[in-house]
């Protein structure tokens, strides 16, 4: 799963109160954006297996920390506990801690068996990367519907929100079909963050149009 994470930001970030679109869309990669610095430490590891999926060449076979459930909980309790020292909002706060756990039960659905519970076998995963035509209209039907939920309950700019459709379209696209690398080096998080920013950035500018159709009419 990748741009299908942002469903869920996008889902909340649809409430008149929230903690915003661009913190809500840290919050649903906030487990990959700690992956991928970890990998650059050498804490948590992958290697490019072609084949060990039809749609993902990713072997995440060392990542107990950020892809256990348990991990996953305390990156969202401590997630929460930051925005409700910054907002004072119980609610906002606990449904921004759970955009976070989000990830680990959308991952659960695409991901060839690497999840853990607690950092220990049993290793868990639906495997929707090995059936595309399940997987494909899954991620793109849930984040271009979540999208449009979101527009339709805080009427940011259109032409905002189909930049932001059009920059997760694409993401995902390059995600899908971007040539296999054949070793990992410090590029593959590189690249993973400059993602992530694109992605935040675009959803930070749409947000600061929230409103904007009803205030042309």
């Amino acid at each position: 799963m990748f741009i299908g994470h942002w469903a869920p930001a996008l889902i909340a970030a649809s409430r008149r109160k929230s903690a915003g679109i661009a913190t809500l869309f840290i919050a649903a990669q906030l487990v990959d954006w700690i992956f991928f610095a970890l990998v650059l430490g050498g804490y948590e590891k992958l290697r490019f297996t072609p084949g060990i999926s039809a749609m993902n060449p990713l072997d995440l076979y060392h990542m107990p920390y950020t892809h256990s459930l348990m991990g996953t909980l305390v990156i969202a309790g401590l997630f929460a506990w930051l925005v409700w020292g910054v907002l004072r909002d119980r609610q906002i706060a606990l449904i921004a801690g759970a955009v976070v756990v989000s990830h680990w039960f959308l991952d659960l659905l695409v991901h060839v068996p690497d999840l853990t519970l607690w950092g220990q076998p049993p290793k868990l995963g639906l495997g929707l990367w090995n059936h595309p035509w399940i997987e494909i209209p899954l991620e793109l039907g849930i984040t271009l519907g979540a999208l449009w939920f979101y527009w339709n309950r805080r009427r940011p700019g259109t032409s905002k929100v189909a930049m932001l459709a059009l920059v997760l379209v694409v993401l995902q696209a390059i995600n899908w079909l971007a040539p296999v690398e054949n070793e990992v080096t410090s590029g593959v998080s590189l690249l993973a963050f400059t993602g992530y920013t694109l992605a935040t950035l675009t959803a930070w500018w749409v947000g600061k149009s929230e409103g904007e159709a009803r205030r042309s009419r």
